[in-house]
């Protein structure tokens, strides 16, 4: 779909975004540690599938300005960010590997797939935000892929792999509920866990310098407050990022009804368009 305005994707991260994302998977048990209120432990996480499915139509309000998320597995255009071609219900990118995972995982689950003819040059392109290869018939095997329900599955998969699971798993040991986790996985989505300041784990570590999480002794909202303030101050660092209206009447709206998890019905804005989910 077309923008009309600059609006950060899943694709604007930095260029390093996937370098540590699976690294929070094994460094974050699902164990929930002291200090963790009973109830926090009893309700359901974000890994929940009817949270899960709020988390999806929460970024997908973001990033394609819609609650159907699920019409995004044909999504495809260069936005302009100098990452390639963006895709998909994640904002897969040519320019930064995960759109290149992600067709391999598809090839080698459905060789002979409409897009497998294009893995020489999504390795070529890896980096950069060259088309070379991939004109003029790669925007259109892709919509066609989408139709697949493999590529879809493949899709998930992928999300869930670099971006969902290792979200809620640091969410969780650190005593979060589904709105901090959520909370992270969106700053994973935005920003990836790369090397730079502004990658999740540098955003984390720059909250925990104000608040401790639950895990450590703190108060939950006092620590989602702090990591809400990291996560402005990271898509301050680049244009593309600078409107964060999706933190600030989003995540803090319901932060501040004190709606740790993340129930309905949930109403909130982003870009100054308004969503309600029942």
């Amino acid at each position: 779909m077309a923008y009309t305005d600059p609006r950060p994707a899943a694709a604007r991260t930095r260029l390093s975004r996937r370098t540590a994302v699976a690294l929070l998977g094994a460094a974050a048990t699902g164990t929930l540690l002291a200090g963790v209120p009973r109830a926090s432990a009893a309700a359901p996480g974000l890994d929940d599938p009817a949270k899960k499915e709020i988390a999806m139509r929460l970024v997908s309000s973001a990033e394609n300005s819609s609650l159907d998320w699920k019409a995004q597995y044909r999504y495809i255009e260069d936005i302009g960010d100098g990452r390639g071609y963006t895709a998909g219900i994640i904002g897969f990118c040519s320019g930064t590997g995960d759109m290149l995972d992600l067709v391999q995982l598809y090839t080698d689950r459905a060789p002979g797939n409409a897009l497998a003819r294009y893995l020489p040059a999504l390795r070529r392109v890896d980096g950069t935000d060259s088309h070379d290869g991939l004109d003029p018939d790669y925007p259109r095997d892709w919509r066609r892929a989408a139709q697949d329900p493999a590529f879809q599955q493949a899709q998930n998969d992928e999300r869930d792999r670099v971006y969902f699971d290792p979200a809620v798993a640091q969410g969780k040991a650190d005593g979060l509920r589904a709105l901090g986790q959520f909370a992270y996985y969106d700053a994973i989505v935005m920003h990836g866990d790369g090397d730079d300041p502004t990658g999740f784990h540098n955003i984390r570590r720059r909250a925990l310098r104000s608040a401790r999480p639950p895990a450590q002794g703190g108060g939950e909202t006092a620590y989602l407050n702090a990591f809400l303030d990291a996560r402005v101050w990271a898509m301050k660092q680049e244009e593309a990022h600078s409107d964060t209206s999706r933190v600030d009447t989003a995540q803090r709206v319901f932060l501040r009804k004190g709606n740790l998890d993340l129930n309905t019905p949930l109403d909130w804005k982003v870009y100054g368009d308004s969503y309600h989910i029942g």
